[in-house]
């Protein structure tokens, strides 16, 4: 049995432009912690820490990259993320319960943490991205 996850992890936005999205957020008064671009995905990553979670604001750096294709139709939040302790045994457990995944095997993400997506339908209408930190 999979454990349960052990926190909202962060929001990923899809943004057209980092630099100009990031104004607005520091003007809220939080601070960008670290940029990664994130060859995999396609995108560059800002990370803005706010208690134990943080936002992720997400620019493509291809055409061709989903959140390039997610910015065609609209902007703004993109997934959630929750961060979990096994991933290889949680995405097992989602699967063995028939849940739609788009990961059946994690991959390198931000940071180099290993992650994985659900498809939005098993959900409810959210993509949901489970990561667990590098050891």
């Amino acid at each position: 049995m999979t454990k349960k996850p052990l926190k909202i992890d962060h929001l990923g936005i899809a943004v057209a432009n980092l630099g100009e999205a990031t104004k607005a957020w520091e003007a809220l008064g939080f601070a960008v912690e670290a940029v990664h671009d994130v060859p995999t995905e396609k995108v560059k990553a800002a990370i803005l820490p706010i208690g134990e979670s943080h936002f992720e604001l997400l620019e493509p750096t291809d055409p061709t990259s989903v959140i390039a294709k997610f910015l065609e139709k609209r902007a703004g939040l993109h997934h959630v993320c929750v961060l979990v302790e096994d991933i290889d045994a949680t995405l097992a457990d989602m699967k063995a319960r028939g849940v739609r995944l788009i990961d059946e095997r994690p991959r390198v993400g931000a940071g180099g943490c290993r992650v994985a997506f659900v498809h939005p339908k098993a959900p409810g209408g959210v993509l949901l991205e489970l990561k667990e930190e590098r050891a």
